[in-house]
């Protein structure tokens, strides 16, 4: 079986694939303080709960470079396995574009090469979580480019932050878009404005690109935008974790 680690921002996902099945998947807190040692408690535990996994390997991908070097020592001493780092050097299957390729988080690539496979044609991702993100990729199955923008969850701390007035409400779809007390006025700008974004962006993509591409949502903020979007067709949660286990089999020859 392959543990995919997806570390973010905000949470590391982690799953377990049985070839290209997902068997089972955890979500925890990404924690700079966290030590190899502790993070071992977290998984050893984890797996416990799973009936004799077999794992024969572990893929990494990583936008939090300190947490890298912290699970790269766990998956050595907890699993006696040195993970598949997604990065420079490993194996895409994907032309990369961008101006400079070491400026790309890894965890646009995993999107990216997931989601290509599943339409093999001209697709945009949109990644809604601690940063929203959009990714173009081409009908050949080039990655070009895309858009990062704040996400919902730094907008809102943002607005709680700097307008006194104003406090921290559930994150959760208003009844309406016109918001008739505080609560829901500001969950319709952070649910409604941000699925506006998030369709003005596709709409620009798709005049400069001249195409009309899929478009596939992901990330944690994903399931509370998208059904407000016009132009999300799909959402996949775990996005992330299926490029990881597509590099990992590119990179291992299975």
């Amino acid at each position: 079986m392959l543990l995919a680690i997806d570390i973010g921002n905000t949470h590391t996902v982690l799953g377990l694939y049985d070839g290209g099945t997902l068997r089972h998947h955890w979500r925890l807190h990404t924690e700079l303080q966290c030590t190899a040692d502790e993070y071992g408690v977290y998984v050893r535990r984890l797996l416990a709960g799973v009936a004799q996994p077999t794992i024969d390997g572990v893929a990494l991908s990583s936008v939090v470079p300190p947490v890298t070097a912290v699970f790269d020592t766990l998956c050595r001493r907890l699993l006696g396995i040195a993970p598949l780092v997604a990065g420079p050097g490993v194996c895409t299957g994907m032309p990369i574009l961008y101006d400079d390729p070491r400026q790309l988080g890894t965890d646009r690539i995993m999107n990216a090469v997931a989601a290509y496979e599943r339409t093999h044609a001209a697709t945009i991702v949109v990644d809604l979580g601690t940063a929203t993100k959009l990714e173009y990729v081409s009908d050949r199955g080039e990655y070009v480019g895309g858009v990062i923008a704040p996400g919902v969850g730094i907008a809102a701390d943002a607005l709680f932050t700097h307008a006194a007035k104003l406090y921290r409400v559930e994150l959760a779809r208003p009844p309406q878009v016109v918001g008739r007390n505080m609560v829901h006025a500001i969950q319709s700008g952070l649910v409604h404005g941000y699925a506006a974004l998030v369709d003005g962006l596709i709409a620009r993509m798709q005049r400069e690109v001249d195409a009309a591409p899929r478009v596939i949502a992901t990330g944690g903020f994903a399931r509370l935008v998208a059904p407000e979007s016009a132009r999300i067709e799909a959402v996949e949660e775990f996005l992330t974790l299926d490029g990881l286990r597509l590099i990992y089999e590119r990179n291992s020859g299975h």
